[in-house]
């Protein structure tokens, strides 16, 4: 009788603590269910304002008039495709000149460069994306537009040209620091093994390591290319800010996210709505990325 008793009072003393665990494991399931859920409500949220803000001057001007106009003269004319082809084009530009340049650094400093040099540039590269976007367009107008003015004989070098740089410039700490994480995070067997078929270290890089992780090169790219498309006062400051439609790289523009910073201020009725869906437009550029992005690591993972 007494080691019955026993025997149940270790089982009620077992049990107690198993059952807390279990309460502490709830506790925190749904703690971190509703972190989760705060950035999806979020992002719900802000797309709901921006369309409901904007969908008066789609109704009012039209979807096709707003999206394919080439005249941005408020309160009659609302046409944003110059600032379309304005930011599409200052953001192609920058990924074309600063993607390379930034996997190329990113290898270096994974695979090639000696310890103390990359501690070196390793900080550098940290420190260009602490720099405000302010400094970065104090920059292009000291530096690279006057550098445009001299180089191409033009009276302003405030251009499209001018924007393409300071944003190729503004991409590459992120594009360098998460293509570097995902060159770091790749199991030694593939370096190895290419080497121990023959490889030389170079072609090992470049056929085995960087397909190996494109899946993380191409996620530094989408944010890349996020914050080239969503920068504003660096883009304000060089890129001249003329409504028209840009015939050269050498010609004043102006991008979406510019044209919002400029006039929302004073902006009322119509013409507010038309910024709002203005940033309508981005973001639908924003989902095309992210949507395209998803698609290609789908791709690559069944491959």
């Amino acid at each position: 009788m007494e080691t019955a008793s026993k025997m149940e009072m270790t089982t009620n003393v077992s049990l107690s603590p198993a059952k807390k665990i279990d309460w502490v494991e709830m506790l925190f399931h749904g703690l971190f269910f509703l972190s989760a859920m705060v950035g999806v409500v979020s992002v719900i949220t802000i797309g709901w304002f921006v369309f409901y803000e904007g969908l008066p001057a789609f109704k009012e001007a039209g979807v096709l008039n707003i999206i394919f106009g080439k005249e941005w003269l408020p309160p009659a004319l609302y046409g944003i495709a110059s600032m379309i082809v304005a930011s599409l084009a200052s953001t192609m530009g920058a990924v074309l000149i600063g993607v390379p340049v930034a996997i190329m650094t990113a290898v270096f400093l994974a695979e090639i460069a000696p310890k103390w040099l990359a501690n070196i540039v390793r900080p550098a590269v940290e420190l260009l994306a602490g720099i405000p976007s302010v400094v970065y367009g104090f920059f292009g107008l000291i530096v690279i537009v006057p550098a445009i003015e001299t180089l191409f004989n033009i009276p302003a070098g405030n251009t499209l040209l001018a924007g393409v740089i300071v944003l190729a410039i503004m991409i590459l700490p992120t594009v360098i620091t998460i293509s570097e994480t995902s060159i770091r995070a790749l199991t030694p067997t593939y370096k190895e093994g290419a080497l121990a078929l023959g490889a030389s270290h170079i072609y090992s890089i470049f056929n085995v390591l960087i397909p190996a992780a494109k899946s993380g090169i191409y996620t530094g790219v989408a944010l890349g290319v996020a914050r080239a498309i969503g920068e504003t006062m660096a883009i304000i400051m060089v890129m001249g800010n003329a409504p028209a439609m840009p015939g050269s790289l050498l010609e004043p523009a102006r991008s979406l996210t510019a044209n919002i910073a400029m006039e929302m201020s004073y902006a009322t009725g119509i013409h507010s709505s038309a910024l709002y869906a203005t940033g309508i437009v981005l973001l639908a550029f924003i989902v095309c990325l992210n949507a395209g992005l998803l698609y290609l690591n789908r791709k690559r993972g069944h491959a």
